[in-house]
């Protein structure tokens, strides 16, 4: 099928649907659901809602903001508060599912305050047969729409639609949550997310000001330890890890390694 072909799909599903607000996390899959929402339904009949957690970069938060000013969509940000659930808070391997039911249940009160019945997320036909992604069941159960996943488009159709419409999201790399880059076991606390988001900015600005180009970058939260991951290319130049090294730890990690990028590292690790 050509990739205008599934655009029309998408659009054409997202007026089955009907108004709709738009769980908005920043990230392309997300972004396409409501840039075809605001396709198919006119941006007046669509919602979006960042939940503004202690586990979103304030970097992400303001691109999902300029992004939905782009859209003309409305864009609404409420708080929640997933550490002060003890299940999320224990970060085991099942924290996405209490992370998920906790923002899908505040966006939905959001989507009903201002007269929505239904809510989309970016959930793609990957994300249903990866083992690692345990929120998908806290969406089901709370009766979210999925239209990515109902279409069977993968991550490759999102970014191939995502770029036939322009949308500046087309290539952005994943982002998952602050809390995804801290080791299982290792309890989650805004503290602790709130430093790891100050590292990997620092790391970030330095590679950036140094004319240092990458595109997948973690800074992950072992313990005392900080590993951070940066692309293949960039692991050995011997300039890298002494100033990495203490950029990181001066926000407050004992010791730090360098690592090749691996999506979801911490998802292979053993259960300690």
């Amino acid at each position: 099928m050509d990739t205008g072909t599934t655009a029309a799909r998408l659009v054409a599903h997202l007026t089955e649907i009907g108004p709709v607000a738009v769980a908005f996390s920043g990230g392309v899959d997300s972004a396409l659901v409501l840039a075809a929402a605001a396709r198919a339904l006119g941006p007046d009949a669509v919602l979006a809602v960042t939940a503004d957690s202690a586990s979103l970069a304030a970097v992400e938060l303001a691109a999902a903001v300029e992004f939905t000013g782009r859209l003309g969509v409305r864009h609404l940000t409420p708080g929640t508060s997933e550490p002060d659930n003890p299940a999320y808070a224990a970060n085991g391997r099942d924290r996405c599912y209490f992370c998920k039911s906790t923002v899908l249940a505040t966006i939905t009160a959001v989507a009903r305050d201002h007269g929505l019945t239904s809510v989309a997320t970016g959930v793609n036909a990957d994300d249903a047969h990866d083992p690692f992604r345990p929120g998908i069941r806290a969406g089901d159960e709370i009766g979210v729409r999925t239209p990515l996943r109902d279409l069977g488009m993968t991550k490759a159709d999102v970014r191939a639609v995502s770029r036939h419409w322009a949308l500046s999201t087309w290539d952005k790399p994943a982002m998952p949550c602050l809390a995804s880059r801290v080791r299982y076991g290792v309890a989650i606390t805004p503290s602790r997310l709130a430093r790891v988001e100050r590292a990997e900015a620092a790391v970030r600005a330095w590679l950036s000001h140094t004319d240092t180009p990458t595109r997948d970058l973690r800074v992950r939260d072992l313990g005392d330890i900080a590993r951070v991951e940066l692309d293949p290319e960039l692991v050995g130049r011997p300039e890298i890890a002494p100033a990495l090294t203490g950029i990181v730890r001066a926000e407050g990690f004992e010791r730090v390694e360098l690592a090749v990028f691996r999506s979801g590292a911490l998802n292979h690790e053993p259960t300690r």
